[in-house]
């Protein structure tokens, strides 16, 4: 089992790595040899065919929470006729798969699969890292990503310490054939740590202090979840066996948006999020529009053919 962390990186952390990384800095020179890039490719597999994407609910979830998430997932394939939208921010991810030429398939389509409900705690309400690997194996073993949702009030080993989310990948047989699927958990920071992994819709537990942002779903938990999501479905897709692109160690990596901490938009520097999109009606900042009329903020993500760290807005 392979598994990394993707951390909303504190905002001491974000002025040590800003002269890496902003939205329009360059982070290495263009090349076209993925071993140039910044997130050096390793040839392994990436996720590739029509891939489900099953939610796995662990706790106590409003069913309008669970709706949040639910669009999310559909609009990274869904057209909008409004602009930008999260299907635009994930066509990014395509480049890797041109940069990874003819070691794998080129084509990627996620689409929203099962929805897995436990809101007895059937596990208790403070988990391992091996009990949340438990809970994604009861999504498909083959052409799926199992994501575990964690309530606001589950605990999970280092959650809110070091991390906001983590993705991994594990092996499984399947009619005797031995497979391996992508799981990805993210925990809900309502209540123990919105100013770590649901900023800047809350104040920021470290660093410059400025107002939180609006939540464009009216949910800073649920909205938090989606950024942290996003940021770990795009390295899923890059990097879900350790193998494919990324940088430093193999179980620590940076990857597609953790390259790019705390950029939501062109201007952003720590402590803030950039110049984001904001609804004349609600106040609410975003940068990306969804399905059902949904509103999105989304990180940015490296883009291997500027070597910048591409942003919607």
């Amino acid at each position: 089992m392979a598994s990394h962390c993707y951390i909303l990186v504190n905002f001491l952390a974000l002025i040590s790595v800003l002269n890496l990384c902003s939205a329009s800095r360059l982070l290495t020179t263009p090349l076209d040899d993925p071993q140039d890039q910044l997130l050096r490719y390793h040839n392994g597999a990436l996720l590739h065919g029509r891939i489900a994407v099953n939610l796995i609910w662990y706790g106590n979830f409003k069913p309008s929470q669970r709706a949040i998430v639910a669009d999310f997932i559909t609009s990274l394939s869904a057209s909008q006729p409004t602009q930008p939208s999260v299907a635009a921010w994930w066509k990014t991810i395509e480049k890797y798969y041109h940069l990874a030429g003819s070691k794998t398939p080129s084509s990627l389509s996620l689409y929203l699969g099962k929805q897995l409900l436990d809101d007895t705690y059937s596990l208790g309400k403070s988990l391992s890292e091996k009990q949340i690997v438990q809970l994604a194996s009861r999504g498909d073993h083959k052409n799926a990503i199992n994501v575990v949702l964690t309530a606001a009030d589950v605990a999970v080993d280092g959650f809110c310490v070091n991390r906001c989310g983590t993705h991994g990948s594990k092996s499984a047989l399947v009619k005797g054939k031995n497979y391996k699927f992508a799981y990805i958990w993210v925990g809900n920071s309502e209540s123990q740590c919105p100013g770590y992994c649901a900023w800047p819709f809350h104040q920021p537990i470290y660093g410059p202090q400025s107002p939180p942002l609006i939540a464009p779903n009216n949910d800073v938990g649920l909205d938090g979840v989606v950024m942290n999501l996003g940021g770990l479905l795009a390295g899923t897709a890059t990097n879900p066996f350790g193998n494919g692109f990324y940088q430093g160690p193999s179980d620590a990596p940076l990857e597609a948006a953790s390259a790019c901490p705390g950029v939501y938009a062109k201007g952003a520097y720590p402590g803030y999020a950039g110049d984001l999109l904001v609804d004349p009606s609600s106040g609410a900042s975003y940068n990306a529009h969804g399905a059902n009329g949904r509103k999105y903020l989304l990180p940015a993500i490296y883009d291997p053919s500027t070597s910048k760290c591409s942003t919607l807005v």
